[in-house]
């Protein structure tokens, strides 16, 4: 039975057309012709600069892996994750990947979280039983990930920082709620449209494939270090420990209101988390640099795969822009969402959002600049901080493991992606 084109298929193909439609009135064909030109060279450009984080961090993933904290993790998040996929075996690694890709998120470690996410979106695959399909586990997983339960939207509040805001963390809570109101909503738009036909192994194929790829879930042939090394640990870590009320109380960190600034418990995350990680595998008895370096290979692979996937999308994203047909939208919408408190220009913010990370992060860095104490900047804050790219996310991550028909995944990171910034507009009124 031959099956229904996705909904990805017909928006990309709408927005190319739309865009050729318009620039024909606008007069502004010679702009959306070199946007598909940019567009396409730097979606390359982009998947290049992704295969360093992706080869370290996958590397880093595979040192874990071996050394069992993924299985850890897994163990103390099974209630929960089993009731959210009831299709993935609780001992499969894609449960502890999925759940290291969402603690990555919540922290706002988006250099971490990717390549966690494709990792999960790979092993996700090898329990596919049609390659190229999307299962409900996988649409589930999209859906959450563009919903982007952030606790600390460091890269925001470090922009407000920066530009003289009184209070530059006070979107934390507004941001909160609002990512927990469009992750619920994912979550329910995910269960409502997925269908029976769910392109899964059984758990008797499952078990047998488990058999013949050696994934028993038991520990390889693991040798743990010596006395000298354990001492080494104990003492870096000790040391890593006073350096905190040494770095305080020398004046090194920044201080502002009461506390250090957080954008330097940014810069101080991703060092100890690539520590942490490592220390595990290696007094777990993990060959950490062999292992890193086999996992990392891994990475260079995957960038290869994305490519085709971002060029399509960053295509269609540009020539809408270029086209003026993104203005025209929000001339149109203008009207409505003023009803809920929602200005002309945080309406660009909210369009641009799922189709742009770089180009929703540059509105929001102007806004905040010229006027960082308003509520306008205060609302597109808070939308930056409580939603993703969801166009880049599903790009990536399918592309990652070749997933054509997308099924619903798409709908339903839309609709989380429209409570988010929903939330945001009346949440930002009650509170500001």
């Amino acid at each position: 039975m031959k099956q229904k084109p996705s909904s990805i298929n017909i928006i990309w193909l709408a927005m190319v057309v739309i865009a050729t439609v318009t620039a024909a009135y606008t007069g502004k064909m010679d702009e959306v012709t070199r946007a598909s030109f940019d567009s396409a060279k730097s979606a390359v450009v982009l998947a290049i600069g992704l295969i360093g984080p992706m080869a370290l961090w996958l590397g880093i993933m595979k040192v874990a892996e071996a050394g069992g904290l993924l299985r850890i993790i897994a163990r103390g998040m099974r209630p929960l994750m089993v009731r959210l996929f009831p299709d993935v075996p609780p001992e499969h690694p894609a449960m502890s990947a999925i759940i290291m890709n969402m603690a990555a998120n919540a922290l706002g470690l988006g250099n971490a979280a990717t390549p966690m996410g494709i990792k999960a979106m790979q092993e996700l695959e090898t329990l596919s039983a049609e390659k190229g399909t999307a299962t409900n586990a996988m649409c589930l997983f999209l859906a959450i990930n563009t919903s982007s339960v952030t606790i600390l939207p460091l890269g925001v509040i470090t922009v407000r920082a920066a530009a003289d805001a009184a209070n530059p963390s006070s979107i934390l809570i507004p941001a909160l709620i609002a990512t927990i109101c469009s992750t619920c909503v994912a979550i329910v738009a995910a269960k409502l449209l997925a269908k029976d036909e769910n392109p899964v192994l059984s758990k008797v194929a499952w078990e047998k494939e488990k058999e013949m790829t050696g994934l028993s879930g038991e520990e390889g042939d693991l040798v743990k270090p010596g006395r000298a090394g354990r001492i080494f640990i104990g003492l870096m870590i000790a040391a890593f420990v006073l350096a905190i009320p040494y770095r305080f109380f020398s004046g090194s960190a920044n201080v502002a209101s009461g506390g250090i600034d957080l954008n330097s418990i940014s810069n101080w995350l991703i060092p100890v988390l690539i520590s942490t990680l490592l220390i595990f595998g290696y007094l777990k008895g993990v060959k950490i640099y062999e292992t890193l370096t086999e996992g990392a290979k891994e990475g260079f692979n995957t960038a290869v795969r994305i490519m085709p996937f971002m060029v399509a999308i960053f295509v269609a994203i540009g020539m809408f822009r270029a086209s003026g047909a993104m203005d025209i939208l929000i001339t149109l919408l203008s009207p409505m969402t003023e009803l809920i408190g929602m200005p002309a220009e945080a309406l660009a913010m909210a369009l641009m959002r799922p189709l742009s990370g770089s180009g929703a992060f540059g509105i929001m860095s102007e806004i905040v600049n010229q006027a960082p104490d308003s509520f306008l900047s205060f609302l597109v804050s808070t939308m930056q901080g409580s939603t993703e790219t969801t166009f880049y996310v599903l790009a990536v991550y399918f592309g990652a493991v070749g997933i054509k028909n997308t099924r619903h995944a798409l709908p339903a990171a839309l609709c989380a992606d429209a409570a988010g910034i929903l939330a945001a507009v009346l949440i930002c009124n009650w509170w500001f």
